[in-house]
């Protein structure tokens, strides 16, 4: 039976998410004394994991498909995090040192009441709102101003990285009302499900695993539209693109607000399962994790951002482990030699060595051609 290659793709989607949504959890399930028994532990890994991947997918929308590299991918991160967190620390309940139903923080800092911006949050649809709205209108506005000003290519990376860095350093003062340098951590409760109960992680792994499925999803059918066309050209020539009647600031706008969207839902659904959100997640290497994440993985490919993603961060876990003081250089050496070896990543591979092949077969039969004649 002959299958076409969009239905091959398909069946692998559909055999991974079965995995991922179905078999994992059903494991976890599973008595603790039995062999196949995967781990809350392990399962907050793999959400983790998730996450990261959904992060790489909207950087690969942006630098892939339109040829935008941003280097603060992880700002929109942090904010969709921070949304979601602020929701998270007012339900916390009174502090028993304190006794008082303020973040620690606060109380710490001698804040007498809940700021303003902080109580629309004490709604958990307000907070999912803002997870979206939050890092889309910073894309917005800060695109609309980028993209109308016509900076690109290294420019328009370098200015998302001053962006990144300037929140970074908003974020770390203690003023700023976000819990400084510590941020937000010590969870409870999430919609009064205990955070720590294995349920709980068993369902915000199965959310991650949805919206990694459902931003692949998303993006596949975007790259099939007339709009995904645009975008493409875009990245291979954008003064032919403008010059055949499109204006490219309007669909550019919009995939950078995109991009910010899907990384803010993907903080979201990082920190309840990691514990904590704090500045630390804007700094500028974070963002060029996600580079690395997307190079590795191959740039402009529905898999490879998801593949880049899972691979490195298991390498950095093994990594950080066995040679702690190793893991940048590392990275730094990884993301040199696919550069330079591997410029479509790991899923451009197979093409790459049939590319070798029929170079040395060509070379092969020249030379057998010569010395018959």
């Amino acid at each position: 039976m002959n299958f076409s290659k969009d239905r091959i793709e398909w069946i692998i989607v559909a055999l991974v998410s079965l995995v991922v949504l179905v078999l994992l959890p059903a494991l976890n399930l599973l008595s603790p004394g039995s062999a196949l028994h995967v781990s809350t532990f392990q399962l907050g890994v793999w959400g983790k994991y998730l996450c990261f991947a959904v992060l790489a997918m909207s950087l690969n929308l942006l630098w892939g498909y339109t040829g935008l590299l941003c280097l603060g991918q992880n700002l929109f991160f942090a904010l969709g995090g921070y949304a979601l967190g602020m929701y998270l620390m007012l339900m916390i309940g009174p502090d028993p040192v304190y006794n008082s139903p303020l973040p620690d923080f606060m109380d710490f800092l001698g804040y007498p009441e809940l700021p303003p911006h902080w109580k629309p949050f004490d709604s958990f649809a307000f907070a999912a709102l803002a997870v979206l709205w939050v890092p889309g209108l910073l894309a917005f506005i800060f695109g609309f101003l980028a993209f109308r000003a016509r900076i690109k290519g290294v420019y328009f990376a370098i200015l998302t990285q001053a962006l990144t860095y300037a929140a970074a350093l908003l974020f770390f003062r203690n003023d700023f009302t976000f819990g400084g340098n510590n941020g937000f951590t010590d969870f409870k409760t999430i919609l009064g499900a205990d955070l720590r109960e294995p349920a709980t992680l068993r369902w915000l792994f199965v959310a991650s695993g949805i919206l990694t499925l459902a931003t692949y999803c998303l993006i596949s059918w975007l790259l099939r539209t007339k709009f995904g066309k645009v975008q493409q050209a875009i990245r291979d020539s954008e003064n032919r693109v403008r010059f055949s009647g499109y204006s490219t600031t309007s669909f550019k706008l919009f995939i950078f607000t995109l991009s910010a969207v899907l990384a803010g839902m993907a903080g979201a659904l990082y920190v309840p399962q990691v514990g904590i959100i704090n500045p630390s997640e804007m700094v500028a290497a974070k963002g060029l994790d996600v580079v690395v994440w997307v190079a590795v993985g191959g740039r402009g490919s529905k898999f490879g951002p998801i593949i880049g993603a899972i691979a490195v961060n298991l390498l950095k876990s093994y990594t950080t482990r066995h040679f702690p003081e190793s893991w940048l250089i590392i990275s730094g050496g990884l993301f040199v030699f696919v550069v330079l070896f591997m410029p479509k990543g790991i899923v451009g591979l197979p093409g790459q060595f049939r590319g070798l092949k029929a170079k040395w077969d060509a070379r092969r039969a020249s030379r057998t051609a010569e010395a018959t004649a």
